[in-house]
This record gives structure tokens, sequence and C-alpha cells, in this order.
């Protein structure tokens, strides 16, 4: 079984998951990039029993209804976005892995919120709102 770390810039959070993500992502929505300060933002979504904080603790923000996302309260790192319609799973910031490449994406989302500059990826599977 495939065992990955990451954390956060400070390395105050460290987590851990383990296996293979359901999905990689690039999202090119307007929460995503309020979140992140960035034009985009890239996820891996796990299975919620496949993902461990092993250090630290995160702080909670309520982004919009159903959705919480979670990051470092020392250094500001986005870590995680939960949503209620999918309970089962987690999405990771790619980034914060130790190894970001490790897991590339293969699909784009929510292009239809994307910023006019920002190139899409012609080699990934497009989907004009959520995948």
């Amino acid at each position: 079984m495939r065992i990955m770390e990451g954390g956060c810039l400070c390395s105050a959070i460290r987590y851990r998951i383990t296996g293979t993500p359901r999905s990689s992502v690039i999202c090119h929505c307007a929460s995503c990039r309020r979140a992140s300060g960035a034009p985009t933002v890239a996820w891996l979504t796990v299975d919620r029993d496949r993902f461990e904080v092993l250090a630290g603790a995160t702080r909670a923000f309520d982004s919009s209804p159903g959705v919480i996302r979670r990051f470092c309260a020392d250094c500001g790192s986005a870590l995680t976005y939960e949503n209620s319609k999918s309970p089962a799973t987690i999405d990771i910031t790619t980034a914060s892995l130790d190894d970001p490449g490790a897991f590339p994406p293969t699909a784009e989302v929510w292009l239809d919120h994307k910023i006019f500059w920002q190139p899409a990826r012609a080699d990934l599977s497009q989907h004009r709102e959520g995948s």
C-alpha cells in the first residue's frame, strides 16, 4: 500500500495518506481561488479513513453551506476541503504533499469559473462544472 505524507508551510501540521487517491483534479472555482489566493488549486480526493493528521491541529472555516476548509492557523496553508454531500471522502491540497508530483491531475473542473488569462490543459479531461 502506498503511503504519502505532507503538511503545511511551517511544519506545524503533518498528515498521511494511505493508498491511491480516488481522483486528482485542478479546480478553477471562485471559492478555491479566494481561499488560496491562486488562480487554481490542485486537489486529491481520498477516502476519509485513508487520511490521518499526524501532528498539529487544523483550524476550520465554513466557506459555504456544507463545506469546511481546513488550514494551518500558524502559517495559513490551505490543507483540506470537506463537503457534506460526500461524507466518505476528503480533498487534500496536492501541493501540500511532500511529493506533489506523485499524483498528477487527470482533469480540470469548474472551467466556467476559469480566469480568462489562465490557460486550460488540453491534455486533461475538461469539466465546465464539478467532476
